[in-house]
């Protein structure tokens, strides 16, 4: 892999000759890629193209759902079921274990959703994830229902127990990827028109204290801040120009990793969490690095 080293430390993460393997081709926006580590296999979709696809080393890849309503981010529940950040359907909504679907959350005090973007899940069982507008104006990926209800593009948050939707932050332009430290003490949320992350302080109720600026993206290649993850160090991986950026818990960009094409998002995948999964506009990647990213349930 071709990679840009801006400040030490970056060689202590990723090797040099670190692979760059494409395990998929042909979709027109892949995103929201998740590990599953009970059946080892990386699931993602393609916005566009409207599907839901998974992929099995030894196996290739095959359709899981299609149509999709055009789902975005995704990840695993505490029990193991896939929750999905349901872009054009406006609501967030899970596979059950028998493989039947369940919307878990479809508006805010009456109103509907923008368009679910990024989705993460904390270990107090709560879901957090990020609402921007995207979704009712880009071409290919808009919602059946365009009309906007919401004044506020905002983080929210479902509750354990499944029953009350909140709004955490509420001051953002375009939030996109979220991710949380390893310790969980801070929720990372991106801004892709801004180019920037910021730092929010958890609370123990769920709800964030106010965010502070992490970092501002560098670069004027194509790529915008989008999918984020931290690893096990607190290490802030994040695409944006070029490619995926790495950050070290101080907000110091370290280096990028060039990912051919527009990154989308990522996944740490791999029994040993150390595999890097990139999903571009047409592709998806694998690299390996050194310290392991944080694990999905």
């Amino acid at each position: 892999m071709d990679m840009d080293r801006v400040a030490p430390g970056l060689e202590r993460l990723v090797d040099k000759d670190a692979p760059l393997d494409r395990i998929s081709y042909g979709t027109t926006f892949a995103e929201g890629p998740v590990w599953d580590r009970r059946n080892k296999q990386l699931f993602w979709v393609d916005i566009i193209g409207n599907t839901i696809w998974k992929w099995k080393p030894g196996v290739g890849r095959e359709v899981v759902l299609r149509p999709s309503g055009h789902a975005n981010g995704m990840t695993f529940d505490k029990e193991g079921r896939l929750v999905v950040a349901g872009w054009s359907l406006r609501t967030i909504w899970r596979f059950e274990h028998d493989g039947s679907i369940t919307t878990i959350a479809s508006n805010y005090k009456g109103k509907k959703f923008n368009s679910p973007n990024d989705i993460v899940v904390h270990s107090s069982g709560a879901t957090y994830w990020t609402d921007s507008a995207g979704g009712l104006v880009i071409p290919g990926m808009v919602a059946e229902d365009c009309q906007r209800y919401l004044d506020v593009q905002g983080v929210f948050r479902l509750s354990p127990d499944g029953k009350k939707v909140t709004l955490p932050i509420a001051d953002c332009t375009y939030p996109n990827g979220l991710c949380f430290s390893p310790d969980e003490k801070i929720l990372y949320v991106n801004d892709s028109r801004l180019g920037l992350i910021r730092a929010f302080r958890m609370n123990e109720d769920g709800s964030c204290g106010p965010g502070k600026l992490f970092h501002t993206m560098q670069g004027d290649e194509a790529g915008v801040a989008d999918g984020m993850k931290c690893d096990v160090e607190g290490n802030v991986y994040c695409t944006g120009p070029n490619g995926v950026h790495i950050i070290d818990p101080k907000g110091r960009l370290l280096g990028r990793l060039k990912v051919p094409g527009h990154s989308t998002n990522m996944a740490w995948g791999d029994d040993d969490w150390c595999s890097l999964y990139v999903t571009t506009y047409n592709s998806v990647y694998r690299t390996r690095v050194k310290v392991p990213g944080v694990a999905v349930w």
